[in-house]
Parts: C-alpha cells; sequence; structure tokens
C-alpha cells in the first residue's frame, strides 16, 4: 500500500477530490492520514464520515494536539510514503521538511513562482491575480522545502482568464483544475513516475 497523509485547514474540497479519484482509479494508494491545525474544520469533519485517522498539529504545546516531533515519529513508524499539503495555512519546521525530503507536495492556487510566498494564500492569491490584470492563472504542485512556495515546480495546469470580472470567478476556475491536478500528481508518485534530474523535475 501506497501511504499519504494529507495536511489541509479548510472544507477539504482538494481532500475529497483525491479520496475520490484514489477510489475510482488508484489501486493500492490510500489516504492513512489527516492531519490538520484547526479542528472542527469541514476536512476534519470529512476524514470522521470516512474514517480516517486524524491528528491535530501545533509548534507549541496544546491540549488535544501533538507537535511535529511526534508527528514525524509516527509518519516514520508508519512508513509513510508521500504528504500532501491541500489548503494547509502553517509553515511546516525546516526539521520535519528534512526528514521527508523530495516526500512532501503542496497545491498552490496560482503559477509560480508568480503569486506565492509569505501571505499568498486562498483569495489573496485570487486577488492579486485579478489586481495584476494576468490574463491567466492555474494551479502549481511543487516540493515543500524551507521557503515558503519556493520548491522545485512539479506540474501546473492553467487556465484562461482574461474574461473574469471577480476573483472569485478566478478562485472557482483555479479550483476545479486543483482538483484534477493533486490526484494525477500522487498518482505519479505512487508508480513511481516523478524523477529529479538536471535540477529539474520530469514525469514519466
Amino acid at each position: 500500500m501506497y501511504k499519504i497523509a494529507v495536511f489541509v485547514t479548510g472544507r477539504g474540497s482538494n481532500l475529497r477530490a483525491l479520496i475520490n479519484s484514489i477510489s475510482a482509479d488508484m489501486k493500492n494508494v490510500g489516504v492513512c492520514a489527516v492531519v490538520s491545525s484547526k479542528p472542527g474544520c469541514g476536512a476534519i469533519e470529512y476524514s470522521k464520515e470516512k474514517n480516517i485517522p486524524f491528528y491535530f498539529i501545533s509548534s507549541t504545546e496544546k491540549e488535544g494536539f501533538i507537535d511535529y516531533k511526534e508527528l514525524k515519529k509516527l509518519f516514520i513508524e508508519q512508513d509513510v510514503n508521500l504528504i500532501v499539503l491541500a489548503g494547509f495555512l502553517k509553515k511546516i519546521p525546516e526539521d520535519f521538511i528534512e526528514a521527508f525530503e523530495n516526500r512532501i507536495i503542496n497545491i498552490h492556487p496560482a503559477l509560480l513562482p508568480s503569486f506565492g510566498g509569505k501571505g499568498m494564500f486562498g483569495m489573496n492569491v485570487h486577488k492579486a491575480v485579478f489586481e495584476k490584470s494576468a490574463q491567466i492563472s492555474g494551479p502549481t504542485v511543487h516540493f515543500v522545502d524551507k521557503v515558503y512556495d519556493n520548491g522545485k515546480i512539479i506540474a501546473q495546469r492553467t487556465v484562461d482568464i482574461s474574461k473574469v470580472e471577480t476573483p472569485e470567478q478566478i478562485a472557482e476556475l483555479v479550483l476545479k483544475e486543483e482538483h484534477k491536478l493533486l490526484p494525477f500528481v500522487v498518482k505519479k508518485f505512487s508508480e513511481n513516475k516523478i524523477e529529479i534530474k538536471n535540477n529539474r523535475v520530469y514525469i514519466n
């Protein structure tokens, strides 16, 4: 079994899309854990419905939460293959990233390296894209490193936003592509078809 842990903060639409794709199109792949910094979010409620183990994470000591040191130990014991950040809004500690080098990916709602970095999440991104009068946008899946939205790009998809009238319309168009792109990349990882060569990422 190829084991995936998914980090979430909000309603979990990418988590839902990923699980639906796994059920339909990915044999021997499973979500073994959902991790959130926000108890009561929609993604956690969905995890309960699906009987997926979930954990609440915090960098500081909180009742009912575990810290990254505990989580790292747990994931190593469970032999987690891939960690997916799907709308997770907290920065991951460096020692955790080092423990799972090239095994943590994130989906970002814009075409990196533009419109990334600290504070660029959710509607903040789409407002910036809109105000810049960008004509295309789309999601990016990238490796996670020690800097926000800085890791090597794995895959991107573009959408035409030349006719949109609001940032919300951009968000809707990009989210549809997120729900396609993230499962595609996860499947390629599970098939061992992601390769880093000559400082670039290739999908075979």
